[in-house]
């Protein structure tokens, strides 16, 4: 009779650590897995963060270096229109603000509105020719082209980097990978309305003298100005 009942706890006890073992394997082979899922998928969108960080760091440098440039030129404009102060106000403003900046929105913003006011400076040189003319001027409106030729071609990397996150991010497994890591979507450089339009232009030329109004003749009144 106990050799049996031995046989039947053996039994037991087989089944049972068979049980347990399997439940082993599977929660491995579950813990594998999301580790196999969740490495690659976090490892992406840190990566794709990183990338599109590194992207601005390139706008940045060549906004920096536009940034150099402004000083020399607004005064070398100041030395011929001495009238444009809000202009130069507007300059000094924006680029105080980039500075300030403490994200990449605010930097973008303050970089659209220093464009704008750009524009309206380099488009005083059609209304002062002498400023055309300036060797100074020329070599720094030279330096300054090749500065934005700069500044458009990072900018475009930059939101190639910042569309790829931005996507991924929005979409599954992306976002809880975004979660986990704490990665937010970066906002997109573009450039606003009132930098890519053309200053208005404004005529400072002298304007030629009225010709004076005819003396009244025999038979003919003067006319009498309105509100009079």
């Amino acid at each position: 009779m106990r050799q049996p009942r031995m046989r039947d706890k053996r039994s037991s006890c087989g089944a049972a650590i068979g049980v347990v073992a399997l439940i082993v394997i599977v929660l491995v082979i579950l813990v594998v897995g999301a580790i196999a899922l969740f490495v690659p998928g976090y490892n992406r969108v840190i990566g794709l963060d990183q990338a599109a960080t590194q992207a601005w760091a390139d706008v940045d440098a060549q906004l920096q270096r536009r940034l150099d440039l402004i000083p020399n030129l607004v005064a070398t404009v100041q030395g011929y229109a001495t009238h444009e102060k809000e202009i130069f106000e507007n300059i000094a403003q924006a680029r105080t603000k980039y500075f300030q900046a403490d994200n990449i929105a605010g930097r973008i913003e303050a970089s659209n509105e220093l464009s704008g006011a750009l524009s309206r400076l380099l488009f005083l040189q059609e209304q002062y020719p002498q400023l055309k003319a300036n060797q100074n001027f020329l070599a720094l409106q030279d330096q300054l082209e090749g500065t934005e030729n700069r500044i458009a071609v990072a900018r475009t990397r930059y939101n190639q980097a910042v569309n790829t996150l931005n996507t991924y991010i929005k979409g599954l497994p992306g976002s809880l990978f975004a979660g986990w890591a704490g990665v937010q979507p970066k906002p997109y450089f573009e450039t606003t309305e009132a930098a890519r339009t053309a200053p208005p232009k404004v005529d400072f030329s002298p304007q030629p003298a009225q010709p004076p109004a005819p003396a009244p003749g025999p038979g003919r009144v003067q006319p009498v100005p309105p509100g009079q």
